[in-house]
């Protein structure tokens, strides 16, 4: 896992505009906190990326539980950051108002963990089926998964709804897995 540079940067920057356009009033609670407690951590790291980073070998091997925790709010760089955090802004003002913020944080809550656990499996089948044990030292961090989550949440939430991926349209239950393809021949790390 790669070393990120601390502090105000370029895509911590765009990120606190757009909160700043949307304007913290307009911000549900829940939501608000998210974006708060993964800039804070972000610019005042708990720990290093290598320490906080979900992986089999770390999680499982060593019995390291906490980074199951740890991992989902930390990011690999401020654009890292900027991307989870904008989405977090968008589906959590949607879903939250929609769900109330007592029932959305507890969603969060539940979401962070079992996004991390769903990973270590496929891990540990990957290692399995292609016999390869390199998949049990991947090491992640972010929210992304949350936010894949939470998309299928809002597609559930409101069906019949068109998104655009690439420009082109397509049904929002379908959008969030052809995202999801895109992104992994975008940026497969």
């Amino acid at each position: 896992m790669e070393r990120r540079q601390r502090g105000v940067s370029a895509g911590l920057l765009l990120l606190l505009y757009q909160i700043s356009q949307v304007g913290l009033q307009n911000i549900p609670s829940v939501t608000l906190g998210v974006l708060v407690l993964n800039i804070f951590l972000f610019l005042s790291p708990l720990r290093p990326l290598t320490e906080v980073c979900l992986s089999v070998n770390e999680a499982v091997h060593r019995k390291n539980w906490q980074r199951l925790l740890l991992a989902p709010f930390h990011h690999a760089d401020d654009w890292h950051l900027y991307y989870n955090m904008i989405s977090m802004l968008w589906k959590g003002i949607m879903l939250e108002r929609k769900l109330k913020s007592i029932w959305f944080a507890y969603i969060i809550t539940v979401f962070s963990v079992l996004i991390g656990i769903v990973y270590m499996v496929l891990e540990v089948l990957l290692v399995i089926i292609l016999d390869d044990p390199s998949y049990g030292m991947n090491c992640c961090v972010g929210f992304s998964g949350v936010l894949f989550a939470l998309k299928v949440l809002n597609n559930h939430y409101n069906p019949g709804r068109v998104s655009s991926v690439f420009g082109l349209p397509i049904s929002s239950k379908y959008a969030c897995w052809v995202e999801l393809v895109a992104i992994h021949l975008i940026s497969p790390g």
